[in-house]
């Protein structure tokens, strides 16, 4: 890991750029000014929607930056493959092509495009977020447990599964979910919260309800709110953070 930029945030906030492996994977790192070796700061994982990080930047922040100054928690966040400045992906740019087609047709979109989509994502950005976490916890003044919050739904899955440092998670209901992961869902064990908009254009409410069910939890809570998308109300932010500090703080 290699840090690229530092700035002084309000509250006492330090955020740093990284780039991470030979590749060069850009994201953030934002610390309380409360870490230190002595009193690591838990850590919170930010997955992103595959947007890239300079167009969600100020929603990605503003969760940090809040995190970290009102609960002392960390949080980070790594660019997904094929988003923002790293090279792009055919089959992922072709998918996501396949995909607008299928919305504009007003039609169901068929799982082959949402496998296609989805699936390679999730196996090139499982192992480097894995990565990350490992440059992370590295640092001076963070540790463990971890928490997972927000992204692509099914990515979250596969690292609730595969990494045994994360022990807590909030998603983000959406219904672009390959079949294959509500198998994964079902060994998911950890503590989850899921935000569900009710009426969310892009969702198909019935399929995160699903998936909600499926999660093998046996502590799980959905937030379902009326609202499209982008209305998740702002009390939210807080009963997330209250989620990480019963699950990521020690008593």
């Amino acid at each position: 890991m290699r840090f690229t930029s530092e700035q002084q945030l309000d509250g006492g906030v330090l955020e740093r750029g990284f780039t991470l492996g030979e590749s060069g994977i850009p994201g953030f790192l934002w610390t309380p000014a409360s870490a230190s070796p002595a009193a690591p700061a838990p850590l919170i994982l930010i997955g992103p929607p595959p947007l890239g990080l300079h167009k969600v930047y100020s929603r990605l922040a503003g969760r940090a930056r809040y995190y970290a100054a009102e609960y002392g928690f960390a949080a980070a966040t790594v660019e997904l493959p094929g988003s923002g400045d790293r090279p792009r992906w055919a089959a992922a740019e072709q998918a996501r092509a396949d995909l607008r087609r299928a919305m504009e047709a007003g039609g169901p979109v068929g799982g082959e495009i949402v496998d296609a989509l989805v699936l390679p994502l999730v196996e090139r950005a499982v192992p480097e977020w894995r990565a990350a976490l490992d440059a992370l916890l590295t640092l001076p003044g963070l540790g463990g447990p971890v928490g997972y919050e927000g992204g692509v739904i099914s990515l979250g899955i596969r690292l609730a599964v595969a990494e045994p440092r994360v022990v807590s998670a909030c998603f983000f209901a959406g219904s672009l979910v390959p079949a294959r992961m509500f198998e994964e869902a079902r060994r998911v064990t950890i503590p989850l919260q899921v935000l569900l908009q009710w009426d969310d254009e892009g969702n198909d409410r019935q399929a995160a309800l699903d998936l909600f069910d499926a999660f093998g939890s046996t502590e799980k809570t959905l937030h379902a709110s009326l609202g499209g998308h982008t209305g998740v109300p702002r009390f939210e932010l807080d009963a997330g953070a209250r989620f990480f500090a019963r699950h990521l703080k020690p008593c």
